[in-house]
């Protein structure tokens, strides 16, 4: 149940502690209190703003239509839409109730066959999903990337932190379809590319999940990279393949070996103990008799520049006809029509 006063009260709490001397004594309990601050704070600061907006919208609106003020009725008006908005977008939030939901993640892109267009394509979503997570105010890192043989990139892994970070991403797990007028192509010809999109939660020091060592293959090889003082002389990138699941995580990104062995055990772990919840889901959901599911490594999103313009979910039929916005990171229209019918 949905209790703000609970939740305000629990921030007060927890920005005392933050308060005191002793905080960052134990730097990892420390973390977790600063996680849950900035959760909870997600759902008071946007709330307390909007009571505020609205109180005054309801208190001078009467006054500006009785002296008929129509610039300041209109700004009024707008003032009202754009609460109705941010209270839609409040409502989508609270459907994040998951276990996972409100933990940072890791998002990968793959591309398709295709060659040089998928690999295009690829790097055309990393550059759309970026976008999307700074308009949230995430903070993104780059984990690991494999550049394509011409242009664009193979593969990427991006970590995005910020409120709800897996909740909202994991709507985007699946392939992306791309139909175009190919720009590498002479005869102008329409091409289709795929890429397939993964999403796992980043967890947390307070979850334990176990990895045999015996079950791990530890392989290390230099960063790719366009060339130059960037790219490792030494075997510094490492890749890890989970044997029983065949989970296979990479990163080049950290300084050493040892930084990049460790980023890797961690997003293994966090696909692992994704993999363990999503199991748990299933098996609460079969024992409901609850039948509504999403096939996760399906076509979701088809994204058509010509011979129209058009951008359509498979799952949730919603469109846009705006692909340039889209593009540039406007994808909460798909991610809030998910997160309604999936939940």
């Amino acid at each position: 149940m949905f209790d703000l006063a609970a939740k305000e009260a629990r921030v007060k709490e927890l920005e005392t502690l933050m308060g005191e001397s002793s905080f960052w004594n134990n730097s990892e309990q420390a973390q977790l209190i600063i996680n849950e601050c900035r959760d909870l704070r997600a759902w008071t600061v946007p709330y307390q703003e909007l009571k505020t907006k609205f109180e005054n919208c309801k208190e001078l609106l009467p006054e500006a239509y009785e002296l008929n003020e129509e610039s300041f009725i209109e700004e009024l008006l707008r003032d009202l839409d754009s609460i109705e908005k941010v209270l839609g977008d409040l409502e989508v939030q609270r459907m994040l109730s998951g276990e996972m939901d409100n933990k940072d993640c890791y998002l990968t892109i793959n591309s398709g066959a295709g060659g040089t267009e998928a690999c295009d394509w690829a790097q055309m979503l990393s550059r759309m999903y970026q976008r999307w997570a700074a308009k949230k105010g995430w903070k993104i890192e780059i984990i690991d990337f494999v550049d394509g043989d011409v242009v664009g990139l193979k593969s990427i892994t991006l970590r995005f932190q910020g409120s709800y970070a897996y909740g909202y991403s994991k709507a985007e797990k699946g392939v992306h379809r791309l139909v175009r007028i190919s720009p590498f192509d002479s005869n102008a010809k329409r091409h289709t590319s795929f890429a397939s999109v993964d999403v796992s939660p980043e967890i947390t020091t307070d979850i334990q999940v176990e990895i045999k060592p015996e079950d791990v293959r530890v392989d290390t090889f230099r960063s790719s990279g366009a060339g130059g003082q960037h790219v490792n002389k030494t075997d510094s990138a490492v890749r890890l393949t989970h044997m029983p699941t065949g989970i296979v995580v990479s990163c080049q990104t950290q300084r050493s070996q040892v930084q990049n062995k460790e980023a890797c055990y961690q997003m293994l772990r966090s696909k692992l103990y994704e993999m363990e919840v999503l199991e748990r889901e299933k098996a609460l959901n079969n024992l409901k008799g609850e039948k509504k599911e999403n096939a996760w490594g399906s076509q979701i999103r088809n994204y058509v520049f010509q011979p129209y313009t058009l951008v359509k979910d498979t799952r949730t039929k919603a469109e846009s006809g705006n692909i340039q916005a889209v593009m540039d990171g406007e994808l909460d229209e798909f991610v809030n029509a998910y997160l309604k019918e999936f939940g």
